[in-house]
């Protein structure tokens, strides 16, 4: 690891137990953000791409309760 991360570690390990929790969540908070805005651009691109197939009649639409029902039946 770098020096900077050894220096972050043994200064965290001076840190109380609650503030260790706080920082452990701040930087859980921090990559998960990071993540989700990723996962969120991945997400607007696949529904572009599902809008725009069916636009073009090449896929068809599915009532929500059937769409429901067959993800149920994927997860048994």
């Amino acid at each position: 690891m770098s020096p900077l991360f050894d220096q972050v570690q043994k200064q965290a390990q001076m840190l109380t137990a609650q503030e260790k929790a706080a920082l452990a969540h701040q930087l859980i908070e921090d990559l998960d953000s990071s993540l989700d805005a990723e996962v969120e651009q991945l997400w607007i691109a696949e529904s572009q791409r599902r809008y725009e197939a069916y636009v073009k009649g090449e896929l068809q639409s599915v009532p929500g309760d059937e769409a429901m029902a067959n993800a149920r039946n994927r997860l048994k």
